[in-house]
């Protein structure tokens, strides 16, 4: 039996239940017992089944359709483009379609009439577009928490950016590190304003101050490298260089080599580029560089950079599943989801690859 031959009778049928009573366990809906609803859900698993998504569709008067909306600046950025492609891969197996929405927004009542439900991917207090977005009339849920007015509920998918910003800091203050530096993202966004937070709270925390540059939401290699330059030959001491946004740790990596800076050295040797533990020992004229955003151009480097892996795929299929959620009743309208993140060490602080 295929997942096209598959109906919801021959479901109700093998869990030994009414074809009402599938439905209700499947839908999350009625008055069906949580085994009973697992049962069911496990036996539709197994057989392969689909729901009827036209039938679906028409029964609930929706368009089939679910909205994306993006950063301006994500048509660069290969974080968002993985994070995308995850979500239209998660929607289209509760049989909706992805639409993207143009970065100036849609009016509130169009976009209503348009889709079923929104995802507002790290949204601005200062974008003018996020409010109708918001008060579109349909579910939404954020990628990261917005932290402007909202009109109404939203649900959230977030990740522990002062948990990752803090890893990132004691790894390169174990590496031996004593004068750390943020190239911090500019902007009202949850992501940048956690990291600039907490490098100052870090900073008090350990009694360091962690030197903090503003830098462009979507800060490009060169722009990263002029603020890096900037950066070392004012503080010279400044023997760890954590750059923010994705894709611009080359740019820091060049301002480096630029100063005569080796980056992953503890003195200019080439140990710690091989491997060796730097311990407690402190940094001296070697540089540590890091990035809050893992990616190609992280992995690419050379060395290949320390980088927190947001893991952005499955962050996308994390947004999709839970709006999947909220619209077939199975998760209330302001439930908030954490999504895990790694922290991968490479050579560029002094770790193997």
């Amino acid at each position: 039996m295929t997942s096209r031959t598959v109906t919801l009778l021959d479901v109700a049928r093998a869990a030994g239940v009414s074809k009402s009573t599938a439905s209700d366990a499947l839908q999350g809906s009625g008055r069906v017992a949580e085994a009973t609803r697992d049962r069911v859900r496990a036996v539709a698993e197994g057989l392969g089944y689909r729901p009827n998504s036209a039938a679906r569709r028409l029964r609930r008067a929706s368009t089939g359709a679910v909205g994306l909306h993006l950063p301006a600046t994500a048509t660069r950025l290969d974080y968002y483009m993985n994070l995308a492609f995850g979500a239209v891969e998660r929607a289209q197996e509760d049989g909706l379609d992805v639409v993207l929405l143009a970065s100036s927004g849609t009016a509130g009542g169009r976009i209503a009439s348009r889709v079923d439900g929104l995802l507002v991917i790290d949204p601005e207090a200062g974008d003018s577009a996020v409010p109708a977005l918001l008060d579109a009339g349909v579910p939404v849920v954020t990628g990261e928490r917005y932290l402007g007015p909202a009109a109404g509920p939203s649900a959230a998918v977030v990740c522990d950016n002062a948990a990752s910003l803090t890893a990132l800091l004691d790894h390169v203050t174990e590496r031996g590190a004593r004068r750390p530096a943020l190239l911090a993202p500019a902007g009202s966004s949850a992501w940048a304003t956690a990291l600039r937070s907490t490098a100052r709270a870090w900073g008090l925390a350990h009694g360091v101050e962690v030197a903090l540059r503003t830098v462009p939401f979507a800060a490009t290699p060169g722009e990263a490298e002029a603020t890096a330059r900037e950066l070392l030959a004012a503080h010279p001491a400044v023997d760890a260089v954590i750059s923010a946004p994705d894709g611009s740790a080359p740019g820091v990596l060049r301002a480096a080599a630029a100063l005569g800076r080796t980056v992953g050295a503890r003195d200019g040797s080439e140990d710690s580029t091989r491997g060796a533990p730097l311990g407690d020992a402190p940094l001296r004229g070697g540089l540590l560089v890091a990035s809050c955003v893992d990616g190609a151009a992280t992995r690419g480097a050379q060395p290949p950079v320390t980088a927190v892996d947001l893991r952005p795929a499955a962050y996308g299929r994390a947004c999709a599943e839970l709006l999947c959620d909220i619209l077939a009743d199975r998760a209330a309208p302001d439930t908030v989801r954490l999504h895990a993140w790694t922290l991968e060490t490479r050579a560029s602080t002094g770790s193997p690859s």
